[in-house]
């Protein structure tokens, strides 16, 4: 007898939007577009923090806070 399929959800995915898969490029594309930040920062912050999109745009605001700080050290 076969199995009959699982009924699809709206949890998974509402689940999957909270993510940044770092291997996808089009993820990766996406969220490098949203934030300004280049394609390789993105994944570093993804394999740095995880794959929460909440933590990984937090890890790039950091980023572009502490650069703006060094940019204004630099330029006194």
């Amino acid at each position: 007898m076969a199995k009959k399929a699982k009924k699809q959800t709206a949890r998974g995915r509402k689940q999957d939007r909270g993510r940044v898969a770092g291997g996808q490029d089009y993820e990766v594309g996406y969220e490098s577009k949203k934030t300004g930040k280049s394609r390789s920062s993105v994944k570093k912050a993804v394999k740095k923090v995880g794959n929460s999109r909440k933590k990984v745009e937090g890890a790039l605001d950091t980023i572009v806070r502490a650069n703006r700080k060094i940019r204004k050290e630099m330029s006194k």
